[in-house]
C-alpha cells in the first residue's frame, strides 16, 4: 500500500516512525514495542534515516523485517546527507527490491560537526530535488515530506518555508507530515496557510509525548517547536519526578489529540523514539475515527 493510500474518506491514517537501535539489545526492544503498537492497526511504519546514511543498512532492516513479520506497509526515511544521485538511486532500488513502496524524503540536517547542509559533489541540495528523483526514476513510490508548522528553524520566513513545501508537493509527494508540535493553534494555522496557497495533499500532524521535560526541551529547541506555557509550568511543578513528569505529558498528549481530531485531521503520526507505552496510553484514551 503507497502512503496517499492511508488518508482519504473513511480512512484515517495512523503511523508510528521508528529509529534503527545502537545495539542488538536494543533491537530486540524494538521490535517488542513494534508488536504492541501494531496491535493498534496502524496504517504505515516509518523508520528514519542517519546523517550521511549512517543507518543506512540498518534502516532498511528494520523496514523490511516490520514488513516481513507484520505484514504492514512501511516507509524508509531518505535524506540528501552525503549521498550522490547514483547512491540514492541505488538505495532506492535496494528499498524497492524488498518490497518498500514509500519514502519519506527530507533534505536532512547537516552531519554532525557541520553548521550548514552542504551537498556532495553529484549530490542533491534540496528535498524537493529528491522527490523530483524518486518520481522521474521510481514512479511507483508513494512520498511523505516534512512540513514546520512554527516555521523550519533554517527558513529566512514563514512565506519562503511554505513555498519551498508547496515545491515539493508539486513536484510529486502524496502526503506532507508535521515537524512535532504542542501548540494545536499553529498547527491549524499551518494547515490554513497551506489550503490557501493551493497545498491539497493530507496534512497529518506529527506527534511525541512528553517523556521528560529535560529531554522535550532539548527536542523543541532544536526543531523550533514551542513548549505552551500551561505545559511548562505542570511539568516544573512536578519537580525532579520522572514518573509525575511522564504522565503530565500523557494527559496533556490525550488533550492535544482530541482537539485535533475535533479540528478534522486527516491522521496521526507519532514519533515514537522506540518506546510505546505512553502512545498505548494515549491512544486508548481516544477515539480515532474508523477504528
Amino acid at each position: 500500500m503507497t502512503i496517499q493510500q492511508a488518508y482519504g474518506a473513511g480512512r484515517f491514517g495512523l503511523s508510528f516512525e521508528l529509529f534503527p537501535p545502537k545495539t542488538s539489545q536494543g533491537k530486540v526492544n524494538l521490535f517488542r514495542h513494534v508488536e504492541r503498537l501494531n496491535a493498534f492497526r496502524p496504517s504505515y511504519m516509518t523508520c528514519t534515516y542517519g546523517a550521511g546514511g549512517s543507518t543506512q543498512d540498518a534502516t532498511l532492516e528494520i523496514v523490511s523485517r516490520v514488513y516481513q513479520e507484520f505484514d504492514l506497509p512501511v516507509a524508509t526515511h531518505l535524506t540528501c546527507v552525503g549521498r550522490t544521485t547514483d547512491q540514492l538511486r541505488a538505495y532506492l532500488s535496494e528499498a524497492r527490491s524488498r518490497g518498500i513502496e514509500n519514502v519519506v524524503a527530507l533534505r536532512g540536517d547537516p552531519p554532525e560537526g557541520a553548521d550548514t547542509f552542504c551537498p556532495v559533489r553529484g549530490g542533491l541540495s534540496y528535498a524537493n530535488e529528491l522527490v523530483a528523483l524518486i518520481r522521474a526514476d521510481f514512479p511507483e513510490f508513494g512520498i511523505a515530506v516534512g512540513g514546520y508548522p512554527e516555521t523550519h528553524p533554517e527558513a529566512p520566513s514563514r512565506a519562503v518555508d511554505l513555498e519551498n513545501l508547496k515545491r515539493k508537493v508539486e513536484t510529486g509527494a502524496n502526503v506532507v507530515i508535521t515537524q512535532l508540535f504542542y501548540d494545536n493553534d499553529a498547527f491549524i494555522r499551518f494547515r490554513d496557510r497551506c489550503r490557501e496557497i493551493g497545498i491539497g495533499v493530507p496534512i497529518v500532524p506529527g506527534l511525541l509525548p512528553v517523556l521528560a521535560f529535560a529531554q522535550i526541551q532539548r527536542i523543541a529547541s532544536l526543531c523550533g517547536a514551542r513548549l505552551p506555557e500551561e505545559l511548562v509550568q505542570a511539568l516544573q511543578s512536578a519537580g525532579d519526578d520522572q514518573e509525575a513528569q511522564r504522565k503530565i505529558g500523557v494527559a496533556f498528549s490525550i488533550r492535544q489529540v482530541e482537539a485535533l481530531l475535533e479540528a478534522g485531521i486527516p491522521g496521526l503520526h507519532f514519533y515514537v523514539l522506540n518506546r510505546s507505552e505512553a502512545i498505548e496510553q494515549v491512544l486508548r484514551a481516544v477515539s480515532l475515527p474508523g477504528r
